[in-house]
Formats: structure tokens, sequence, C-alpha cells
């Protein structure tokens, strides 16, 4: 067994002048006051890497900036989904007797510690080096090719991803951490930018700093916490040009295997805090994990099913799409939120509390997924 007893969130956004250092920093330290234990009480540390600070031993390299000698430090590379598989590693970790109180940490200067150049060149390192590279496309013109065969397959409009995008940016508009907090409508959505048809400028999320930070612990502590109940992790292709389908992946029995760890269903999940990259990415999750009909979560979103008051209340802080994406930090914002959210802590954008939450992450183009289910102790 395993709890997470501290959650940590920076700011998202421009942050000038904070290095990744920095923001790893800034999260830890209000992870570890949120649980009321001291640098020495951590005995293990498992980081992300960072594209602005690429050094090979970044786990080592916080723990000597912050002050922290563990008995164990790693560090993590998985695309999107490496915050999530971190917290998956210290679960286990935990549970085997490795360490007692492991520190996940991430965070980057990825918006003003890079030229955009250089951004679009480390991303556009994902695809395929013989077969996809040479061709030129980047992570938002892979996700166009889903997205266009999301299209074709289950009739559904780009309308329908625009609802995504907009339920994401009513949440951030109550959270004063997120990189962007006006409210959009699906009109605004549908007349932006176009980046990667059909995919316009409001169906990606922002690059942004930031940082966050998850204490995992054998124990749940003084202050209480919120139980990993299961874990799981799918792996189905790398390249989009090997993936078998462009409509379903991983998601599914990735979840499936997490929630049958925690002796749970669908039907127990009253929280989802889902990967979000892109609308397509956050649909195609949805629907491929079960939370919505395929083709179909557009228009659940539409009807409130997604929203604070719905059924399954999802990203409540926004998201990437709204709060922001930092890299590896990105998703552990969801994984933060969802702490939060299911120790009543949340203020003005409190949903009921809930027993049983599933996280769901993934990295490269929906090739490795990552799920959590979270559990409130009653």
């Amino acid at each position: 067994m395993s709890w997470i007893t501290g959650v940590g969130l920076t700011p998202f956004g421009r942050r000038e002048g904070r290095t990744t250092l920095d923001l790893m920093s800034e999260a830890a330290a209000a992870a570890l006051a949120g649980a009321g234990v001291a640098r020495e009480g951590v005995d293990g540390v498992i980081c992300g890497y960072s594209t602005t600070l690429p050094h090979l031993m970044l786990s080592t390299v916080f723990c000597e900036h912050f002050g922290l000698r563990p008995a164990y430090a790693h560090a993590v590379q998985l695309g999107g989904a490496t915050g999530f598989a971190m917290v998956m590693l210290a679960h286990l970790l935990v549970r085997a007797g490795a360490a007692e109180r492991i520190l996940v940490v991430a965070g980057e200067n990825r918006l003003t510690g890079q030229s955009r150049d250089s951004a679009v060149q480390t991303l556009a390192q994902v695809g395929h080096p013989a077969y996809e590279v040479p061709l030129g496309p980047t992570i938002p013109a892979y996700y166009g090719l889903v997205a266009s065969r999301y299209a074709h397959e289950h009739g559904a409009a780009p309308e329908d991803l625009a609802e995504l995008a907009v339920l994401m940016r009513a949440n951030a508009a109550r959270h004063p951490g997120a990189h962007l907090r006006a409210p959009v409508t699906v009109a605004e959505v549908m007349a932006s930018k176009p980046i990667a048809a059909p995919l316009r400028l409001l169906d990606c999320c922002p690059v942004s700093d930031g940082g966050a930070a998850i204490l995992v612990a054998r124990e749940p502590g003084p202050g209480g916490g919120v139980r990993i109940a299961g874990a799981a992790q799918t792996h189905p292709h790398q390249h989009v040009s090997a993936a078998p389908s462009l409509t379903v992946f991983g998601a599914g029995a990735c979840a499936a295997r997490a929630l049958a760890q925690a002796g749970r269903s669908l039907a127990d999940v009253r929280y989802a805090g889902i990967y979000d990259s892109f609308t397509i990415t956050l649909a195609i999750l949805l629907e491929d994990i079960g939370l919505a009909p395929r083709g179909g979560a557009g228009r659940l979103a539409r009807e409130g099913h997604f929203s604070a008051g719905g059924p399954v209340p999802l990203n409540t802080h926004g998201g990437l799409l709204s709060y922001g994406h930092c890299g590896v930090g990105g998703a552990m914002a969801h994984l933060a939120e969802t702490w939060i959210q299911m120790r009543g802590l949340a203020g003005d954008r409190q949903v009921p509390p809930p027993a049983t939450a599933l996280l769901h992450g993934d990295g490269g183009v929906l090739s490795s997924h990552v799920s959590l289910v979270l559990e409130q102790p009653a």
C-alpha cells in the first residue's frame, strides 16, 4: 500500500527568470510543507526529464540543489506519461520497502528557457527516424492525422472537439494558477488559427513554465492522505507508422487493469484526470477508456457530463489545454488537482469529494499509457 501525503503545484505560464531547478524546488517545497515532512525525512527521489536542462543525472543534480541526500534516486523518460509513470514507480518502491517517503518532482521553464525553433526541433524527434522525421511532421501534425481519422470513423465534427477546449478553459477560469483563464466559446475555438488540420490553435495546449511535486509514502501520515489503489501501464507501439489503429489505442486495457487491481470498475469513478495535450487526445482517451462512447466525448462535454456538477468531473484545474503544459510536470498537475479535490481543499472549484478517481496519461502519440486509481479512505 502507498499513500500520497502531499502535493506541490506552481502557477503555470510565463515565469521569467525561473530555471528548471527553481521550478522543481518551488513545487517540492510546497509538497513537503503540505505533508509536514522535513527534507531529512525524504529517502527517495524520482524526477522527470527537462528539455531545457538535459542533464544525464538530473535526479542527483536536483537533490544537490534542493538539499536532499536520498538512499534512492532515479530519473524517468516516457514522454507525457512520465509523471504518472514516476508515481507508479514510487508506489511500487514504497510497497517493496525500498524507501519510506519518495518525492516525485518535475518542472521546466519550457516557455522562457528555450527558443521556439529549439522547442519545435525537440518535439519533432518523437517520430520514426527513417519513416517519419525526414518528412518533417511535428507533434501537432501527428495528432492532426489522428483527429482526421477520428472524424472519418465516427462522423465527429471539429465543433465536437472544440467543446472539450471550452470546458477546460471554463475550469481554468476558476484556478488562479492557470496559464490561460479567459473563457472561450466553440465559435472562438473554430475561428482560431489553423495548426494541423483539423486542429486549430485552441485545440492545442500552450507551452508553459511550471513545476509539480508529489510525495508518496508508506503511511498516510498525521495529516492523512489519498491511497494509490491501482496502477498499470500499456505500451502498444512507439511510432504512428507502427500503430495498429489510429482510433483505438492502449488506454482502455491499461485503465481496466488498474481498476481491476483496485477492485473497482468504471462505474465507481467519480472524478477523472485525463491527459489532454490536444482536444483529440482527450477525446480518444475518454472514449478508449470507456468514460464516453466512441465519437461522443464532445457531446457529453456539451451536455455537462464532465463539468464540475456532472457525474464525472474532469480536469477541474483546466488540464494541459488551459492550466498549461510544462513538460513532465504538466500531467502531474492533473494528479495534484485530483488530490486537492479528494481532500476537499479546492475552494471555489470544489466538487463533491470523490471516493474513487481515475487518472490516465499517455506519452508519444498515444503510444505509452499509464493509469492510476486513487481512493479516499472512508
